[in-house]
């Protein structure tokens, strides 16, 4: 099996493209960026409630984003294709990162990062402008830093 479809999907290809689409999240037909971070809230919830557990998750995640989202730029044949969402996926757990919430806090938190990955306030516009996978990743995980800072602030004022 070499083709499985119009696209050009191959055995070597599923797998990049499938990460880079977040199992799929990235087709959605409307705002398939906010699914995106819809999978990286439930990833999330059910990851093990350790910093370093978060902290590994985050690494695993721009890593394999930053491949696959290099090969996705290829497969697509643009640069940054909306279907590729797994730097959402990632933005989300770096808002989330080291702060104390429950999932009203959370969902504050998906609230936050989504703000922060549509106005993308500097660095993050100039982020995108890195090479390839790269440059797909760092954007948002600036827009991520953003949002948790902003979480941590809302939260500190609560107290």
């Amino acid at each position: 099996m070499t083709e499985t479809s119009a696209r050009g999907f191959t055995l070597k290809s599923f797998v990049p493209i499938a990460l880079a689409t977040a199992l799929g999240a990235g087709y959605a037909p409307i705002a398939p960026g906010t699914w995106g971070s819809a999978v990286g809230l439930v990833l999330w919830l059910v990851l093990p409630s350790s910093a370093s557990t978060h902290a590994i998750a985050i690494l695993v995640i721009v890593v394999a984003g930053s491949w696959s989202g290099s090969v996705a730029e290829r497969h697509f044949g643009t640069t940054d294709p909306g279907q590729v969402v797994i730097d959402e996926v990632a933005g989300m757990l770096v808002t989330l990162f080291l702060n104390p919430v429950g999932w009203r806090g959370a969902a504050g938190g998906f609230l936050l990062f989504r703000i922060a990955d549509i106005v993308k306030p500097f660095p993050a516009r100039r982020l995108e402008g890195l090479p390839g996978g790269l440059g797909i990743m760092a954007d948002d995980v600036m827009a991520g830093i953003y949002a948790n800072l902003a979480l941590r602030a809302i939260l500190a004022l609560r107290l």
